[in-house]
């Protein structure tokens, strides 16, 4: 990732960018397979209160028909999601 070089230094609040400073396309290219464990959600457990889409460094969470779900394409498997569910609806399962 390469970050984005800015023509003036910002000085103020309204010169501070709102997006992200590093080039879009960083989750581009598939897991290369080396993910020890992967997080499962117990959908009858969930409330859909999504803390861990929002908390999810990789963005691989989603919500499709109500459900939540996970991308295990792009998923690293670092179990912050896990960590973060309050009514424990995610556990962490070893990658077959």
């Amino acid at each position: 990732m390469k970050p984005y070089l800015r023509d003036k230094v910002p000085t103020s609040f309204e010169d501070i960018p709102e997006n992200t400073s590093y080039e879009a396309g960083y989750l581009v290219t598939k897991n290369a397979g080396w993910r020890n464990v992967r997080p499962v959600i117990d959908t009858a457990k969930c409330v859909g209160c999504l803390n861990c889409y929002l908390y999810c460094p990789d963005g691989v969470i989603y919500q499709k028909d109500g459900k939540v779900q996970i991308d295990y394409d792009f998923c690293k498997g670092c179990g912050i999601c896990k960590k973060i569910c309050r009514i424990g609806a995610i556990e962490l399962e070893a990658e077959k």
